[in-house]
């Protein structure tokens, strides 16, 4: 069964949130998870629908909704594409902003 662009981004904050993982693991795909240089936060670089996407845990240092979020203890993870945010996941809840890849 295929996933749709909303559980793969579930699946990988899941494993990278939740479960801690160091891999992810998505379809056939691996893909490490490593630490941004300076605040520390996971990140991983994966291929959805041919579609490079980066999935990066919210920084809670900074202004925006999400990173309050953050602060107040939910699991928040960004989705970046050609440099662009296409969605989040709070808590296993997908936010999507009006383009996203994979659509």
């Amino acid at each position: 069964m295929r996933l749709s662009f909303e559980h793969a981004l579930i699946e990988v904050w899941r494993q990278v949130l939740v479960e801690n993982a160091h891999v992810v693991e998505l379809g056939t795909g691996r893909y490490p998870v490593r630490l941004t240089p300076k605040r520390r936060l996971r990140g991983v670089d994966f291929v959805f629908d041919r579609n490079k996407i980066r999935g990066l845990e919210q920084n809670p240092e900074t202004k925006s909704q999400w990173a309050q979020m953050a602060r107040s203890g939910k699991k928040v993870m960004q989705f970046l594409s050609e440099g662009r945010y296409v969605a989040n996941v709070v808590d296993g809840k997908v936010n999507l902003y009006s383009r996203q890849a994979g659509s």
